[in-house]
């Protein structure tokens, strides 16, 4: 994850940058159920509205929250499916609060009204993520069901009245790129606290849609707009933390932003504070278990398993040799084309590996949905902005901002 708001804030009030000592604990991101009421046309699970057989009981999952606890790891995140599906949802995150530094929920927000908002609210989580792909009839198409867009935001006014941080979720694609000024609009009219963009993941209905992935020139825009909207709210504008995901490329767009505006030296300690953060974090600073107890390098890697809590604590399973971890946690990894080669590497850890699997077969190749140009990664070759061509809805173009 890119935290643009806390890297932009660097500029305006630098400080030394903290470089990682010894092992790093994850962030442990648990899809405590694949069923979902929605039928969202990125979702890397595949999850439907039935029962999936296999759920881990409430009893192992209490027991493999304890195991997580004793290792004190950095944040929980409870996710799905959508979680709050899960019958025995408030007792696992009752008996999950306390058991890491920063506890968090994972929704689509369709659920989150009344008593549900009430228990959420009493639980204490330290953020709500909820997920909006577009305004109104596009985020209903996107989501596959109508009423999303309504039920999601009331989950969002929901929440703010209750004193909860909560964020927006939005992944960019064809078929939604020119909602994200209304989405950013949407954020200060609701006083969401946080904006978290995702670029696409070719895993589960991604990876059959990822003819929708949006072209590499729409992921640079978008990128535009964020890091104007970053800078705005770190210099008097409406405060909103914007994040980015599944894309590190992101941070090294941004660095070009900055040696575009500032000076050398605080370029180089831009770069310092990127290059300790280290970019993708697929089996190092992010852990998935999915509903099944299968434990993957992150959320999208769920062909590759390196272990299941059922038959050894998460602690034992993370900590052990497992290879292909082994090398996730390489720096520099073994990459391969223009990631290979790619002087950026120290800021974005060769990005999503995922995506370079699902195409070539071979996790360490290229990754494709790398929006940078040759001259702005230091390697020679010519501009590769992809023009993929689109399959599905589009909206309206005269409300194009690209």
């Amino acid at each position: 994850m890119f935290r643009l708001s806390e890297y932009m804030r660097q500029l305006v009030h630098p400080t030394p940058a903290r470089h990682r000592k010894g092992p790093v604990k994850p962030v442990v991101i648990w899809n405590l159920t694949r069923r979902c009421n929605l039928r969202c046309r990125h979702c890397y699970t595949v999850s439907a509205d039935v029962d999936f057989p296999g759920e881990l009981p409430t009893e192992k999952v209490f027991e493999v929250l304890d195991d997580i606890g004793a290792m004190r790891v950095p944040g929980l995140i409870l996710s799905g499916g959508e979680p709050l599906s899960r019958k025995d949802f408030f007792e696992i995150a009752e008996h999950a609060r306390g058991k890491s530094r920063m506890l968090a929920l994972s929704t689509n927000g369709t659920r989150i009204f009344g008593e549900a908002a009430d228990r959420v609210a009493e639980i204490g989580f330290h953020y709500v993520g909820i997920s909006i792909d577009g305004i109104g009839e596009t985020n209903d198409w996107f989501r596959g069901v109508d009423g999303a867009f309504a039920d999601a935001l009331r989950g969002v006014r929901e929440c703010k009245a209750r004193g909860i941080k909560v964020g927006l979720r939005f992944t960019l694609t064809e078929g939604n790129y020119q909602s994200l000024p209304d989405i950013l609009r949407l954020c200060e009219d609701e006083g969401v606290d946080k904006f978290y963009l995702s670029h696409l993941v070719y895993a589960g209905r991604g990876d059959k849609n990822r003819g929708e992935d949006a072209e590499h020139d729409r992921s640079r825009r978008a990128m535009d707009l964020l890091i104007d909207r970053a800078w705005a709210g770190e210099n008097g504008g409406a405060p909103l933390d914007i994040v980015t995901g599944n894309n590190d490329a992101d941070a090294g767009y941004f660095l070009r932003w900055v040696a575009r505006n500032f000076d050398a030296d605080r370029v180089a300690h831009m770069r310092e504070h990127l290059a300790a953060w280290g970019g993708n974090s697929s089996g190092l600073g992010v852990a998935n278990i999915d509903f099944l107890g299968n434990v993957h390098p992150d959320t999208y890697w769920s062909d590759y398993t390196v272990g299941n809590v059922k038959t050894a604590p998460f602690s034992e399973i993370w900590a052990g040799d497992d290879p292909m971890l082994a090398t996730l946690r390489t720096r520099p990894r073994p990459l391969k084309g223009r990631c290979g080669i790619c002087q950026l590497q120290d800021v974005c850890g060769g990005n999503t590996r995922i995506r370079a699997l699902q195409l070539t077969g071979d996790p360490w190749a290229e990754d494709p949905a790398c929006y940078l140009t040759g001259e702005e990664i230091g390697v020679a070759d010519t501009d590769r902005l992809r023009t993929t061509p689109f399959r599905g809805k589009r909206n309206d173009p005269a409300h194009s901002f690209f």
